[in-house]
């Protein structure tokens, strides 16, 4: 049985318009990455799967719970040994394997499922979070449009897509950059949950929504993140 980490609520459940109001006002420049959480005991995983994975009536647009029991438990938000390397406060991308890993102290790690698609296989190396958004508006690449012309509407030119539960980028986005420039390569929430431990057709690097907020919580802005591959399959280039 996986050692689970215990989901870490907001204070208290807003209304709508009260995190907007917490929105606007939101600041990272003093964050820092936050210890390691307590680990339930196996009698207690059943519900604390639920309450990680439970409703946020407390976000801006509030979320529906996910059925996490038809979820592979691999893919679970859990407390492992890390398999990195790396130092604490890093930030490792297994596409190899489909885990997100947050390293920690005593040879720790936070370990998430996440989903990949085609972008999420075009990067790899080493970068910083550059920055973070809330419930951000999705703006697909001229690029992508020019292949699907359906997605003129959220181009560029014309603002891209509103925030919600539909919007691709789901609750929170985080920022990959290298050598101070953008990589176009993001870790973003998703409202596909099924498709996590899975490569699809589109998208960088997908969390359950509900992970992606716990992730955006420890980590500030210029965060080093990894993107490789620890399954032993050949090196990926950057």
């Amino acid at each position: 049985m996986p050692q689970i980490v215990v989901c870490r609520r907001s204070f208290l459940r807003f209304s709508a318009g009260a995190a907007a109001v917490g929105l606007i006002g939101c600041t990272t420049a003093r964050e820092r990455p936050q210890a390691v959480p307590d680990v339930p005991s196996r009698a207690g995983t059943s519900s604390v799967l639920a309450e990680m994975y439970g409703e946020r009536l407390e976000e801006l647009y509030p979320l529906p719970p996910v059925p996490y029991e038809k979820i592979d438990s691999r893919f679970y938000r859990q407390l492992v040994a890390d398999p990195t390397g790396e130092r604490p406060g890093t930030l490792v991308v297994d596409v190899g394997n489909h885990f997100l890993y947050l390293v920690h102290e005593n040879g720790q790690a936070i370990r998430y499922g996440v989903g990949l698609g085609r972008a999420g296989f075009a990067w790899a190396g080493r970068g910083v979070i550059q920055y973070k958004r809330q419930w951000p508006r999705w703006t697909p690449p001229d690029e992508m449009v020019a292949r699907q012309p359906e997605l003129q509407q959220y181009s560029i030119a014309n603002g891209g897509m509103e925030p919600g539960l539909t919007n691709p980028l789901g609750a929170r986005a985080l920022y990959i950059f290298q050598d101070g420039e953008d990589t176009l390569y993001r870790i973003h929430g998703s409202p596909e949950w099924w498709t996590i431990g899975q490569s699809v057709s589109s998208g960088c690097v997908r969390m359950i929504n509900q992970d992606v907020i716990d992730l955006y919580d420890r980590v500030p802005n210029g965060t080093p993140i990894v993107v490789t591959d620890l399954s032993g399959g050949p090196p990926m280039q950057s």
